[in-house]
């Protein structure tokens, strides 16, 4: 079939029926208070407890609760119109399946491999940070592993690295839990969850007591340039809730529960993003932050040691949800991309008893677990941001497209993205600006993944696209 603009951005049709009869739908057993916990599990992670000291030290001093709330509100508005797509078209693949049925295949497949990476890269660095904080925990029971397995080749803390082997594993068990059932990880996530809240509010209640407002001055000493950067960067805390609306498919009644699971993640981190910012920086001067494990230290000045170790156990839990869901999101992403025909099909081969994509689990899981135990950690966290940032600014402006589109009238909308249309254009916009404020290296390997994604693209996917099958028959 020749390349004309017709068939490159062939539009995917939205047929929810048909999928809801389908052998390759994903059984649906998630509710609203799953997906909230999803959300939870996905956003706070390990960046709680490290992002609020290297930001007040780097770019905003004490005021960096504000960096929190600016890069809240641009999610906010992504969140909105995530909601208003997911509850509209609720089908696994998150943004790449909006994409693919307003913009057409070829942006869409450009947006999906661009999350592709965000997924891979996202765990990876956790199980990163994971290995680390683990690796503290059995050092307090003088246990250690040999040098050479404990951090990837280049890292510049661990000299005589190798393999970081517990990085390797948790990423392999992450992925053996996930092939169990989408209902057995929700209840392990949802217990984490909780776990991990509990861990962060005992901080807040202790911390309370050894603020001294002498550390809030001067407030802002990078001035308002400083808190714009700093949200730049805060914004990888929240990219989270986009793993929650790759599980559209799988939700009870996704037309109510998908705003709500994606918003009510979204406002209960921005709180404890907040909270535990405001105690740090009362209780350490913004100057002494810039450590590796800055609750910890803070801790450790206020000689509460036991706690500091709960902490540290609190942010292993932590991180092993952030693992878990974006996992899930992750193997979904490649399930809705095969199921249309840009990969391989035995990507989207449903499990017959537990109704999970086995292969593609286990396939993405070997990936991010070969990454994670030999790339360090610097590497990969410069990878995560600028795919989401990406995927959120297409989201945004495709609200517009989705309402004006004639091929989606038929399905139902219980949800619609207020102030329209200037809130979507606004966190397009603001995503655009964003994007803009990260470093050149992130530019050129994020320029480097679309090229490849472009040869598998016209090699295989543009050939094997069930879309333009279907609607352009020779």
């Amino acid at each position: 079939m020749k390349f004309t603009r017709q068939n490159l951005f062939v539009k995917k049709q939205v047929d929810l029926e048909k999928i809801a009869n389908s052998k390759e739908g994903l059984e649906k057993n998630l509710s609203a208070f799953s997906l909230s916990m999803m959300g939870v599990g996905a956003i706070v992670g390990a960046g709680i407890f490290i992002l609020p000291g290297i930001l007040a030290a780097k770019y905003t001093g004490p005021g960096v609760m504000f960096s929190f709330l600016l890069a809240a509100v641009v999610c906010s508005m992504a969140a909105l119109c995530y909601s208003e797509f997911s509850s509209t078209i609720p089908l696994a693949g998150s943004a790449y399946t909006y994409i693919y049925s307003v913009f057409g295949e070829f942006i869409a497949w450009i947006l999906g491999w661009a999350l592709i990476s965000e997924y891979l890269f996202a765990v990876s660095s956790v199980a990163v940070s994971w290995s680390a904080y683990f690796q503290n925990i059995l050092a307090g029971f003088g246990w250690k592993l040999p040098v050479f397995l404990s951090a990837a080749i280049g890292t510049s803390s661990v000299h005589g690295g190798i393999f970081n082997l517990p990085a390797f594993l948790i990423v392999l068990v992450i992925a053996l839990l996930l092939t169990g059932g989408v209902s057995e990880s929700t209840r392990v996530n949802n217990i984490m969850v909780m776990i991990k809240i509990g861990v962060i509010l005992l901080f807040v209640v202790v911390g309370a007591f050894y603020i001294k407002p002498s550390n809030w001055h001067p407030f802002l000493p990078f001035g308002i340039n400083g808190v714009i950067s700093g949200s730049a960067v805060a914004f990888y805390a929240y990219i989270g809730f986009d793993a929650v609306s790759t599980a559209s498919e799988e939700v009870k009644n996704p037309q109510r529960d998908m705003p709500i699971g994606i918003i009510a993640s979204l406002l209960i981190t921005t709180v404890l993003y907040t909270v535990l910012s405001t105690v740090l920086t009362g209780v350490v001067h913004y100057t002494r932050l810039n450590v590796d494990d800055p609750v910890a230290f803070a801790l450790n000045l206020m000689h509460q040691n036991w706690v500091a170790g709960i902490v540290s156990v609190g942010a292993v839990i932590g991180m092993t949800t952030v693992l878990l869901v974006m996992s899930y999101g992750g193997t979904r992403l490649l399930f809705a991309i095969s199921r249309d025909g840009l990969l391989p099909k035995s990507l989207h081969k449903l499990n017959a008893k537990t109704h999970v994509p086995v292969v593609n689990t286990w396939i993405f899981g070997l990936i991010a677990a070969v990454f994670a135990a030999i790339i360090p950690l610097d590497k990969i966290a410069e990878l995560v941001n600028i795919g989401t940032l990406f995927a959120f600014a297409m989201v945004s402006i495709g609200v517009i497209f989705l309402r004006r589109d004639k091929v989606l009238g038929h399905v139902e909308k219980s949800f619609k993205v207020p102030f329209y249309p200037v809130l979507p254009i606004v966190s397009f916009l603001m995503c655009l600006y964003l994007m803009t404020r990260l470093r050149a290296f992130t530019w050129i390997a994020f320029i480097i993944w679309l090229v490849i994604g472009l040869i598998v693209y016209f090699s295989y996917s543009y050939h094997h696209s069930i879309a333009r099958e279907t609607q352009f028959k020779d």
